[in-house]
């Protein structure tokens, strides 16, 4: 199981993990000096007769959701960690948002710094942070107070962890490989080394894959699931690869990238959705506003197409295309979050349905007569979007469609 936290700055997510599994996960020297997580830090704890648990530490500063973004794709259970003394904050707000978006349905809400209030404190806290759960995933999630500074409640948040590794269904692995990179880096008499969280499949020692979008080949030479050596690495586990090829190279392989089976290297820069606006926003989506897109461990700058309504109000869903400034992997199924152009508020987010072709293919796949009012004549054909509308073959339709 690979266990995510989530939260405002200075609620005490890295000191949370440090009291689970003994690991500080702040790592860079500017994370030491400043004193907060700045991007994503890495914990295991072994389990007897589980296996090991994977921790995902996450930055809870506003300047750094795309890190916690990254991280919190493909976690399993997430700890929304929330200060007793503070109560739920915007980062607390947005990180939920996130993890509702991503399709997280496990975890537990950790009340720390619990020994800083009172009990009439904690079930205020409690109360309010009930209501925020409301309409989310996470609306019948533990709420555990714990005190690192005493040790109270961590021993039965240990408890729950493992609990809850027991009970998870594993994730399948009988499909093609695929891991999300999120670390990519040079070791000394190893070469080129990538790690990430594994969405499916399996990997073994000499297995052939490629990078994506790149397209680069590669062979794994070594691997490591949950931080041991093994020869087999699957579905639902932490992995790092160290990979050699003709063309493989750090500076070539970036977060975001994808390592996987060759036969689901199919870079686009359209994909096809069903998108949904978050209620708390305080307008409507124009049609091809740009946004941020975050998939897997990537960002990249997108477009909106909104292809059956002039804006999408919030709390809506509609059917969509996210045109990409570049090329990208992404597969159906693939949830997503999309923020503002200014990176500045998580929007909304939703699912992949089957992605569009690349720009140089012209156009996509998904077929339009499922959307409203589509002209007969063009149902089940290729399109591509852009500010004109939809483009069809030599043929060219307005957006939004419209009945006659």
């Amino acid at each position: 199981m690979i266990v995510g936290t989530a939260g405002h700055i200075d609620h005490g997510k890295t000191a949370l993990v440090r009291a689970l599994t003994g690991v500080d996960t702040d790592r860079l020297p500017e994370e030491k000096a400043r004193g907060i997580t700045i991007d994503l830090g890495f914990a295991y704890r072994p389990v007897a007769g589980i296996g090991t648990l994977g921790f995902v530490d996450v930055p809870g500063h506003e300047r750094f959701v795309h890190n916690m973004v990254a991280g919190a794709a493909g976690v399993d259970f997430v700890l929304l960690v929330v200060a007793a003394d503070d109560g739920p904050m915007p980062q607390t707000r947005e990180h939920l948002h996130i993890v509702d978006l991503l399709g997280i349905e496990r975890g537990i809400v950790v009340l720390s710094k619990s020994d800083l209030v009172n009990s009439n404190r904690i079930a205020e806290v409690s109360a309010a942070l009930r209501g925020l759960l409301t309409h989310t995933r996470l609306a019948l999630a533990e709420i555990v107070p714990v005190s690192i500074a005493t040790g109270d409640g961590v021993a039965s948040l240990k408890a729950r962890l493992i609990e809850a590794a027991r009970i998870i269904p594993v994730r399948p692995a009988n499909s093609r490989f695929r891991l999300a990179v999120d670390r990519s880096f040079l070791l000394p008499g190893t070469g080129t080394v990538v790690t990430g969280t594994v969405f499916a499949g399996e990997v073994r020692v000499g297995d052939k894959l490629l990078l994506s979008p790149s397209g680069i080949a590669a062979r794994v030479r070594r691997l490591h699931a949950q931080n041991a050596p093994v020869e087999l690495g699957s579905a639902g586990q932490r992995c790092s690869l160290n990979l050699v090829g003709p063309e493989v190279a750090k500076d070539r392989i970036k977060r975001g990238d994808w390592v996987l089976d060759a036969a689901l290297h199919a870079p686009t820069d359209r994909i096809d959705a069903r998108v949904r606006l978050l209620p708390s926003e305080d307008r409507p989506l124009r049609h091809l506003a740009s946004v941020h897109l975050h998939i897997g461990a990537a960002r990249v700058p997108a477009r909106l197409a909104i292809l059956d309504r002039e804006r999408l109000a919030p709390g809506e869903e509609a059917f969509g295309q996210l045109l990409l400034e570049r090329q990208l992997g992404a597969l159906h199924g693939d949830r997503f979050v999309f923020r503002d152009s200014a990176a500045q508020r998580t929007m909304g987010g939703g699912m992949s349905s089957t992605p569009g072709r690349s720009s140089a293919a012209d156009g996509g796949r998904t077929d339009l007569s499922r959307l409203p009012h589509c002209p007969r004549q063009i149902r089940g054909k290729p399109f591509s979007v852009s500010s004109r509308g939809i483009r069809v073959g030599s043929i060219w339709i307005a957006l939004p469609l419209r009945a006659a």
